[in-house]
């Protein structure tokens, strides 16, 4: 690589003032033509089209979840190499990608010895999701995490109680492929990337339907992922596919990789093979996965 181009989100929140002075740092000692765009006042996207005019080799982003996805687009298949890099709040690619480490850490893992792996992902309903998509009851803790991480416990309790209120209430009915209709109270959608069972190259989604009758088969399930293999439980699902269908009686909350989303009553869930090219360490980390499932069984970790 002889060009590389870096972007840091100095709005998100996790991203510090002296994370444009460490990038620039940590290139110069790789001998590499690089340049570094820190945004703080809402130009990101300008940011990120600015760097990619310039025609890099690797475009590194230091930003969240949302930035890196929309990086990755801009990227697409043919175009340069990406690193999304841990600038977030959850941090949900970068830690399936790179592990749960500073982004100034796995930049250097990567330029010491990176290699290029394709980046497969999944559409709800048109939207990208990178990591992993969950349909139903769960998605709906998402806006309770949120208040309570700007300090808003009050609001952080209302949505709590609406949460839970909705939980094991609302059944959804899906169908995996060419497969049966099944129901459960919610499916999850896992990458390639995100997924312990899958390898990066596998053209699949990993999709699991989550059968919760209750709060003691929730905590069943969070008790299997702790000891063992979550899809062990009887109350799992399992299936990899292309394409699926999803509906319920009202709209579908979701989160889509950490994003609360509110789908209509309808959503169609497809497979996309190769939606950008990352810079990834040569030694893959575990994944994202124990994030995934605690989104999705455990309301304190939502």
């Amino acid at each position: 690589m002889r060009k590389i181009e870096v972007v840091l989100n100095l709005a998100s929140g996790s991203v510090s003032a002296d994370a444009p002075q460490q990038a620039e740092e940590i290139l110069a000692q790789y001998g590499v033509s690089a340049r570094v765009c820190a945004s703080s006042s809402g130009d990101l996207e300008q940011c990120l089209r600015s760097a990619l005019d310039a025609g890099p080799d690797l475009l590194a982003v230091v930003a969240g979840d949302g930035t890196a996805r929309s990086a990755a687009e801009m990227c697409g298949p043919d175009g340069p190499l990406f690193a999304p890099l841990a600038g977030g709040t959850m941090n949900m690619l970068p830690h399936a990608i790179y592990g749960a480490r500073p982004w100034q850490e796995a930049l250097v893992d990567i330029l010491d010895s990176g290699v290029e792996r394709p980046l497969a992902g999944g559409t709800v309903d048109g939207k990208l999701f990178l990591v992993a998509a969950i349909l139903g009851a769960p998605a709906l803790w998402a806006p309770a995490r949120e208040a309570m991480r700007e300090g808003k416990a009050r609001l952080a309790l209302e949505r709590a109680r609406t949460a839970w209120s909705r939980a094991f209430s609302s059944r959804l009915r899906y169908v995996i492929g060419a497969g049966p209709r099944e129901k459960g109270e919610a499916v999850i959608f896992m990458c390639p990337t995100a997924s312990r069972r899958l390898s990066d190259d596998e053209q699949a989604l990993e999709a699991a339907g989550l059968d919760l009758n209750g709060a003691l088969e929730a905590f069943r399930l969070g008790l299997h992922a702790a000891v063992g293999d979550w899809r062990d439980d009887p109350a799992v699902d399992l299936g990899l596919c292309r394409e699926a269908r999803v509906w319920a009686p009202r709209g579908i909350p979701a989160l889509l990789d950490g994003e609360s989303v509110q789908l209509g009553a309808f959503a169609q869930v497809a497979f996309v093979p190769h939606v950008a090219r990352v810079l990834a360490p040569r030694d893959e980390p575990a994944g994202a996965e124990g994030e995934i499932l605690d989104a999705a069984v455990n309301p304190a970790a939502a």
